[in-house]
């Protein structure tokens, strides 16, 4: 039997022909295939249980919402109406005493110093009840770009906690406040009667807010009482 070149390169050909058919086919059904179950995912069909599970949110710091919008017609307090706590949530030793002696030469009132029980970044964190808003929004004025959080303490005292990123008092040249000009509402800020309270701080027996454990790194100046 003779080989015949022309009739081996035909069926060679036919073979490959048939390889890629059988090839492009299961590509074309696969692709078909997938196309079908996102459709059915998407239409809610399929149900893929790890699509399924939400995504988990990292639950705010306890008493910390958005700021609460000044009451209406709310205008700056004169400085010696404003009792202020002064916390120190940085690694700076002496910060708390040396906002408070700041605070104390502009004329607020400073009833304690102390080291606060966990650390706050940016300038400071003023925490206060709905009867100290006013006086928070004045404390606010003297520092830069500071974050306000409302508890449910009934008096008009304000905790500041100077934070990380805390230098010095604003310039007092640079700020303008009127006793005669209400506090106009931040932007992004919450209604107070929109606002869950986290609870007012704890009470000694004297009446007198408790002062967290010293930090190791705060010198004796800050958990002393100003007076």
């Amino acid at each position: 039997m003779s080989f015949d070149p022309d009739r081996a390169r035909t069926l060679r050909r036919r073979h490959m022909h048939e390889r890629q058919a059988v090839i492009f086919g299961v590509l074309l059904a696969a692709l078909a295939l997938a196309g079908l179950g996102a459709l059915a995912v998407y239409t809610g069909t399929l149900g893929v249980p790890f699509l399924a599970r939400g995504f988990s949110t990292p639950a705010p710091a306890a008493g910390i919402t958005a700021p609460p919008c000044p009451p209406e017609g709310a205008a700056p307090v004169p400085y010696a109406q404003i009792t202020v706590n002064v916390l120190n949530g940085s690694k700076v030793p002496g910060l708390a005493a040396q906002t408070a002696a700041a605070l104390t030469d502009r004329g607020f009132v400073v009833a304690k110093t102390a080291n606060s029980p966990e650390s706050v970044t940016g300038t400071a964190r003023l925490v206060f009840g709905a009867a100290g808003v006013a006086g928070a929004y004045t404390l606010a004025a003297q520092l830069d770009k500071p974050a306000l959080a409302l508890d449910a303490r009934a008096d008009a005292t304000v905790d500041i906690t100077v934070g990380t990123g805390y230098v010095a008092l604003v310039s007092a040249d640079a700020i303008k406040l009127d006793p005669t000009v209400p506090f106009a509402a931040p932007a992004g800020c919450v209604p107070i009667s929109q606002i869950t309270l986290a609870p007012a701080p704890a009470k000694t027996t004297d009446g007198a807010t408790d002062t967290p454990a010293q930090d190791a790194t705060e010198t004796p100046a800050d958990t002393a009482a100003t007076g």
